[in-house]
C-alpha cells in the first residue's frame, strides 16, 4: 500500500499498472458476530463507535467489468450510520442474498462488511472487459451497483432488479484503503478539488440530482418554490444548489441560526429556523397537530409573497411527512428519500387526493443521472458541502456526527491520503470557486 500511495503522491500515475495489488488492506468495518450487540437499545443509544473497526482484510478476486480503486478518501453518509447501528435491519442480510447469485458474488458474503458509499482515488486494475478506464485513471465513484441482465434496468437501471447501493448492499466499499467497483461506477475527478472534497458529493449529490431536478423525480422547473427540509445539511445542502442554480426558488429550512447563516451564504433568501419556530409537528408520539403544520404553512407564504410549495424535498421522514403534504400546493409533489426519523409516515390524504397532489418515491440515481451531478461539479456549478475531514482511524467519530446531525454539510475520511488539501491539479479554477468551496469547512 505504501508503494501505492507513493506513487499517487509523486504524481507517477503512469506505474500503477506495473505496481501488485496488496494482498491486504485496512478497511472500516462492521462484523456480523456483533450484529445483535446494540439489540433492547433505543435508537439514540446506538453508537457507531462501537461498531465500527478498522482492520486489515483480503483484497477481493478482480471480476469482469471491475475495478480496483486505490482510496484516497472517502465520506460518511447515513447509510454507513444505518449499518453500524444495524437499523433498520442488518446489512449482512444484503450480503448473504447477494452472496447466493453466482459464483462471483459469493465474494461478498462475509463475516464482515466493509462499508462506505463513496470514494476518490487512483484506479489500480481494471477487469476482462473494461475499456473506458485504466489503471492511473484519477476517479470518484457513484454508490449504483447494478447487473443489468434484466430488461426492467435498460430503461431506468434504478429499476433493475438486481440494482444494489455499494458499500450498503454490497461488500468492499470506499471507507478503506482499496475499493472493489463495478466499471461503470466510475466518473472523472474533478481537477480542481482535494481528495476529500472530490469524494464528498457523490452519493448525496446524485440523490438531489434524481429527486429534484431529473424527469425521474420532481422535474424542477425555474420558477418553482421548493421547501427544502435540512438545506445545510449533507443532502439538502446540494438541493439547495441545484434550486438556485435552476432558477427556482428555494424555502430552506434549518435548525439553527448558524445553519441559516450558511443557506444565506450560499444565496437563499428565504429561511426558516426550526430553533426560533419551535414547530411541534407532534403532540406525542401517536399524534400529529395540523395547526403546526397550518402555521408552516403561513409562514411560507409571508415569505413567498403568497406562494405555496411547488415541490418538497422530503428526507426527515416521519418527523415532517404530514407537514409536508399539507403545504404543498394544489397540483404539487412531495419527493421522498431516506427517512432519517423513521420510515413509517402518516399525513391526511384529504390533503393529497382532493388537491391532486402527489408523492414521488426516489433513490440515489441511475448512472446518466450521477454523471451530469458530478459534471456539475466538475464546472464549477455545484460544490462540495464538506465541513470537517477526519482519519479513518476516527471513523466511528465522524458516524457519530451524522447520526447526531451535529454536522454540516458533508464529513469527509482520509484513507490513504496523509493529510488534506492532496490531489489538485487546476490550480486556477479551484482558486476561482475557493470560497465556494470552502464555504462549510469549519462551521
Amino acid at each position: 500500500m505504501n508503494e501505492i500511495r507513493d506513487a499517487i503522491l509523486a504524481d507517477e500515475l503512469d506505474a500503477m499498472a506495473g505496481l501488485p495489488v496488496p494482498e491486504s488492506y485496512r478497511a472500516v468495518l462492521v462484523r456480523k458476530d456483533e450484529q445483535d450487540m446494540f439489540e433492547g437499545l433505543a435508537t439514540r443509544e446506538k453508537d457507531p463507535r462501537k461498531s465500527l473497526h478498522v482492520e486489515e482484510v483480503a483484497t477481493p478476486e478482480l471480476g469482469p467489468g471491475e475495478a480496483i480503486v486505490a482510496v484516497m478518501a472517502s465520506s460518511v453518509n447515513y447509510n454507513t450510520v444505518w449499518t453500524s447501528i444495524f437499523e433498520p435491519v442488518s446489512t449482512f442480510g444484503f450480503l448473504e442474498r447477494y452472496g447466493r447469485q453466482n459464483d462471483l458474488t459469493k465474494r461478498h458474503d462475509l463475516p464482515y462488511h466493509v462499508v462506505g458509499s463513496d470514494l476518490a482515488g487512483v484506479v489500480l486494475r481494471v477487469g476482462p472487459g473494461v475499456n473506458k478506464w485504466k489503471p492511473g485513471d484519477e476517479v470518484v465513484a457513484h454508490c449504483l451497483s447494478v447487473e443489468l441482465e434484466d430488461p426492467a434496468g435498460h430503461d431506468d437501471t434504478m429499476m433493475d432488479p438486481q440494482q444494489r447501493i455499494w458499500g450498503f448492499e454490497t461488500n468492499f466499499g470506499g471507507l478503506a484503503e482499496l475499493a472493489l467497483v463495478k466499471s461503470n461506477q466510475l466518473m472523472p475527478k474533478p481537477a480542481h478539488l482535494s481528495w476529500e472534497e472530490a469524494a464528498a458529493p457523490g452519493l448525496v449529490n446524485s440523490t438531489a440530482y434524481r429527486q429534484l431536478v431529473s424527469h425521474n423525480g420532481a422535474n424542477m422547473k425555474q420558477g418553482d418554490v421548493v421547501l427544502i427540509w435540512g438545506a445545510s445539511g449533507g443532502l439538502g445542502s446540494y438541493a439547495t444548489q441545484m434550486a438556485l442554480n435552476g432558477g427556482a426558488i428555494p424555502v430552506c429550512v434549518v435548525s439553527s441560526p448558524e445553519k441559516a447563516a450558511i443557506v444565506r451564504s450560499m444565496g437563499a433568501e428565504l429561511v426558516i429556523d426550526r430553533s426560533t419556530e419551535q414547530y411541534r409537528f407532534w403532540k406525542d408520539e401517536d399524534t400529529q397537530d395540523p395547526r403546526e403544520w397550518q402555521r408552516l404553512g403561513k409562514k411560507i407564504r409571508e415569505l413567498t409573497g403568497g406562494d405555496d410549495v411547488d415541490i418538497v424535498f422530503e428526507h426527515p421522514g416521519r418527523e415532517t411527512f404530514g407537514a409536508s403534504v399539507y403545504v404543498a400546493k394544489k397540483g404539487g409533489v412531495i419527493v421522498t428519500c431516506a427517512s432519517t426519523t423513521g420510515y413509517l409516515h402518516s399525513y391526511d390524504n384529504r390533503y393529497l387526493w382532493m388537491n391532486l397532489k402527489r408523492i414521488v418515491g426516489s433513490h440515489f440515481a441511475n448512472y446518466k443521472e450521477a454523471w451530469e451531478a458530478n459534471r456539475l461539479i466538475d464546472r464549477g456549478l455545484v460544490h462540495p458541502t464538506l465541513s470537517k475531514v477526519y482519519p479513518m482511524t476516527e471513523v466511528g467519530q465522524a458516524a457519530c456526527d451524522v447520526k447526531g446531525n451535529l454536522h454540516q454539510g458533508k464529513v469527509g475520511v482520509l484513507t490513504l491520503a496523509p493529510e488534506e488539501g492532496l490531489g489538485v491539479k487546476d490550480a486556477a479554477k479551484r482558486e476561482k470557486h475557493l470560497a465556494a468551496i470552502n464555504r462549510f469547512r469549519g462551521v
